[in-house]
């Protein structure tokens, strides 16, 4: 079937963090929220009908017997990704978030060094301090309007007693769906200095044409060892509500330590309505996303289209995957926090603020792309209004 991503679907009054609490996260009602990642897009209808018809047996008591949920994982990432997987390697844990602050506690010791590349999503800062270890910041380098990894400073960041590394592939928010050649040689350092890697490639289903995910255990037996996958349904088919999520472990020790330390906070198995939606989404949803992603696309096409034609001020990284596009405005010359306050309080948009996703995000400003491209014309025309009014 055609789906129809242009239809605006209300979503005011439905506890919803994007369109429900503009005044507590941006201080104003009118904002254009245009930042938090989940999308304004209906899941496939084969995801509703199955909740719907969970929903109408009236009874949600506990759930075991998941091997529908397993099978259809398996099967999703062997022919979406090219990576089988065991049954026995799949964790549950209610969200990828939650999922790196218990391996953080569970897989090192307060006080040692975890290393991230920033920008990068928040939450891995917080993963990190929360528990009392060390973060430590290899910085993405931007050449020619494209992010890489600074491979001198990772093994000179390595060789100073890194015990782990969070990999975010691709990367949030650059947008990088890194290369084979790229996690290979990244693989290659991890090996040499006995780096664990957790790899949250959350957003590995949401790929552009001509680019390829490749899930960083899949790379060798070796680096599967010294590796943990974290992947959900929530953000390629817009299930973050139902607090579902996957950890690919092939290490059995990695493995049974972080059960044991998940075990203790009472956590188990997910809510029945998660384990409806990923078997439909992950069985029938492959056209959905093949849809979704051509719209997406065009989303992107036509944002870059607008700044190169009406606001030449601000730059898109042209991203290779997610929904998201890092924008940079450091050509209006703005502190950070003054930059936010700008695109709220003069363009009347909520994005999320650059500096947020640490050093080398200062100037810069995330925007989310899964929404109707009418309401990203809105977005932009907004921020066009307010650059004209700087003139």
């Amino acid at each position: 079937m055609n789906y129809d991503f242009d239809q605006i679907t209300d979503r005011h009054h439905t506890n919803s963090i994007k369109w429900d609490f503009n005044q507590r996260t941006f201080g104003r009602e009118d904002v254009l929220p245009l930042w938090v990642a989940d999308m304004d897009f209906k899941a496939p209808e084969a995801v509703v009908e199955a909740l719907v018809k969970r929903a109408q047996h009236g009874i949600y008591g506990y759930s075991e017997g998941m091997d529908g949920y397993y099978k259809a994982l398996e099967e999703w990432i062997d022919k979406r990704h090219g990576w089988k997987i065991k049954h026995d390697w799949i964790t549950f844990s209610p969200g990828v978030v939650p999922a790196l602050n218990e391996l953080v506690r569970s897989l090192t010791q307060p006080g040692e060094k975890i290393l991230i590349q920033s920008p990068v999503y928040p939450p891995f800062f917080h993963a990190i301090r929360n528990h009392g270890r060390e973060v430590v910041n290899s910085q993405l380098r931007l050449e020619n309007g494209r992010y890489i990894m600074d491979f001198a400073d990772l093994e000179e960041k390595f060789s100073s007693g890194v015990k782990m590394m969070i990999l975010c592939n691709p990367h949030n928010p650059v947008g990088r769906v890194w290369k084979r050649d790229e996690l290979e040689r990244l693989g290659q350092l991890c090996l040499a200095h006995d780096v664990i890697v957790i790899s949250d490639e959350i957003h590995g289903d949401l790929i552009y044409k001509d680019y390829h995910h490749i899930p960083f255990a899949s790379l060798s037996p070796e680096l599967a060892n010294q590796s943990i996958v974290c992947t959900a349904p929530s953000k390629t088919f817009n299930l973050a509500g139902l607090q579902t999520s996957n950890l690919i472990i092939p290490n059995p020790s990695f493995r049974k330590t972080f059960q044991a330390s998940l075990n203790l906070t009472g956590i188990h198995n997910p809510n029945v309505f998660g384990i409806t939606a990923l078997e439909a989404a992950y069985r029938h949803g492959w056209d959905w996303l093949d849809q979704l992603m051509n719209y997406i696309k065009g989303n992107v096409d036509f944002l870059t289209s607008f700044l190169d034609q009406e606001l030449g001020q601000v730059q898109a990284i042209q991203p290779e995957g997610t929904y998201l596009v890092w924008l940079d405005f450091r050509s209006l010359g703005m502190e950070p926090k003054v930059l936010q306050e700008f695109l709220v309080h003069q363009a009347g948009v909520g994005l999320n603020a650059g500096y947020q996703f640490g050093p080398g995000g200062e100037g810069f400003a995330r925007l989310n792309l899964g929404c109707s491209r009418s309401v990203v014309e809105e977005g932009l025309q907004r921020i066009k209004a307010a650059v004209k009014r700087l003139e």
